[in-house]
């Protein structure tokens, strides 16, 4: 037996993504084609843009299909830097990667200040410091949805509000929240918003970056025709289809989904507090995907090799900083000495979960602890 719980790092594709998958990738033709062949690829394309936007309660046309969350966060990013010349930038020190790199390669320049708000010690980040830290030369204001290391949910639609009412741009990270949480990025007010399809299911390499009707978005790096102009390159027709069949039926099980998960959690976290000297670094209004733990006086790297030997698969944290082995800029941004950071880890669930598989990771993190601390 294993146990696979590292879904926030990337899902399986579900059976329906991959029958649509197959299925569009037995159409022959390039979707900017103008022949009989094309247009078929075309209207396989726009199906699955349709089915994409509609879940996260978007227009089609604000949907700029890419490769997914890192691209479109560095897209944005990218764009406000060519729209204006200079200003202030406001994020929070537990984004992911893919938004603190270019943020602080826009500081870099000299032609941006960037504020980087600290969460608390559950990660979370209030609309109350947004709109304190907000100033007059404020362009854009990123805070993401769903922590992907602790599972934190921030209040972005009143986030938005706040940013709104000042004249700032909005962007949030929401790769670990469709068919987790409820999205609607019309609700929630926001300006761009990033998506990954691997994390709801679908295929990797798929994406997609919504963008508000009525705002300018400048071209990315690869320049080209397709997606308005906006992001070139031949479209992946299948991956993007099956994209779309994944997100639509990720939305019809979310109520199920989070059910289940909390469910899975709570007995993962009951069987896990039973050891000694633990402790957890999630909230209680956490996301249900996402469970972080302390193993304190452990070696972390000797916990991950040892549970590995259990065949269960966990994280240290984010996937994009795996074989690093350094203390999680999350973690340590909660709070946590190097020495815990370096010694916690991730477990994220999925719908693939069972009962088992969590009762067969409580027994291999026992055997793994005793054999990991100093």
């Amino acid at each position: 037996m294993q146990a696979y719980l590292d879904y926030a790092a990337t899902t399986p594709m579900s059976p329906t993504s991959l029958e649509a998958f197959q299925k569009a990738a037995q159409v022959l033709g390039n979707a900017s084609s103008v022949h009989r062949a094309g247009q078929h690829a075309r209207e396989l394309l726009e199906e699955g843009r349709v089915m994409l936007a509609e879940s996260i309660g978007a227009h089609p046309l604000e949907v700029i299909l890419n490769s997914g969350g890192t691209e479109g966060d560095n897209h944005v990013f990218w764009s406000v830097s060519r729209q204006f010349e200079r200003g202030h930038i406001i994020t929070s020190s537990i984004e992911h990667s893919a938004v603190l790199a270019p943020a602080r390669f826009l500081e870099a320049t000299g032609r941006f200040e960037v504020t980087y708000l600290q969460p608390d010690r559950y990660g979370r980040i209030f609309p109350e410091q947004v709109e304190e830290a907000l100033r007059e030369d404020t362009v854009m204001v990123s805070v993401m949805h769903a922590n992907n290391e602790v599972g934190s949910v921030q209040d972005i639609r009143s986030i938005a509000e706040v940013c709104r009412a000042r004249g700032a741009l909005v962007h949030t990270d929401a790769v670990q929240s469709l068919g987790i949480l409820p999205v609607d990025v019309h609700a929630w007010g926001v300006d761009f918003a990033s998506f990954s399809a691997h994390k709801f299911y679908g295929p990797t390499g798929v994406g997609m970056l919504y963008v508000r009707r009525g705002l300018e978005l400048t071209p990315h790096m690869m320049a080209g025709h397709q997606e308005k102009g906006f992001r070139g390159g031949t479209h992946n027709v299948s991956g993007v289809y099956a994209a779309g069949v994944a997100a639509r039926e990720a939305v019809a099980l979310q109520p199920e989904t989070h059910t289940r998960l909390q469910q899975l959690k709570d007995r993962l976290q009951q069987g896990l507090a039973s050891l000694e000297n633990i402790s957890f670094n999630h909230a209680p209004d956490s996301s249900p995907k996402v469970l972080s733990v302390t193993v304190h006086g452990a070696d972390g790297e000797a916990l991950l090799m040892n549970l590995d030997l259990e065949s269960v698969y966990v994280s240290a944290g984010s996937a994009c900083s795996a074989g690093t082995m350094q203390a999680s800029h999350v973690l340590l941004a909660l709070g946590l000495s190097e020495e815990d950071a370096k010694s916690s880890l991730r477990f994220s669930l999925g719908r693939g979960v069972t009962e088992a598989e969590i009762d067969f990771a409580i027994e291999g993190f026992k055997a793994a602890v005793s054999r990991s601390r100093f």
